[in-house]
């Protein structure tokens, strides 16, 4: 698997793939929230056309994997680290972190100094990645989202 797959930026294509991808953890763990309906529900005028950009991960013309970078231009943070989704059949082995990767890249490539995300712990793997990314838990700014009960900080 680790080999046949590609990261794309996300296309108009996509916006199936990157709202179901979404809604599966989402809905697995949580329920959905208004913040998620509009983001998944119009990704080009809530993320893209707002500065933001998002990945792809694709196996072929199928979607495995999702992330994005949401703009916050009136916040102490250049970016939002947020909707990261690996599909469950593709899970455990190393895209996450493939994934994390390429998107903080892509960070830094757009001259970005700060990344925030905001997560829930029982998401044990995702608050693993993100540690290893070099996230740190901090204080954070208000939630849009009920199930948020951490917050943290990647420096680039």
């Amino acid at each position: 698997m680790e080999s046949d797959y590609t990261i794309l930026p996300y296309q108009p294509e996509h916006a199936v793939a990157f709202k179901a991808l979404n809604e599966a953890w989402i809905t697995r763990y949580f329920r959905m929230e208004e913040t998620d309906e509009r983001s998944l529900g119009d990704p080009q005028g809530y993320i893209l056309e707002k500065g933001g950009h998002i990945l792809m991960v694709m196996q072929g013309d199928r979607a495995i994997g999702t992330c994005a970078l949401i703009a916050m231009p009136d916040s102490p943070y250049d970016y939002e680290l947020a909707k990261m989704a690996i599909s469950p059949e593709a899970q455990g082995l190393g895209l996450g972190w493939t994934l994390g990767m390429a998107i903080v890249d892509l960070a830094r490539s757009l001259g970005a100094s700060s990344l925030y995300l905001e997560s829930n712990t029982k998401l044990k793997p995702a608050i693993s990645l993100y540690r290893k990314l070099g996230f740190v838990e901090v204080d954070g700014l208000e939630t849009p989202y009920e199930r948020c009960n951490i917050k943290m900080v990647l420096e680039l």
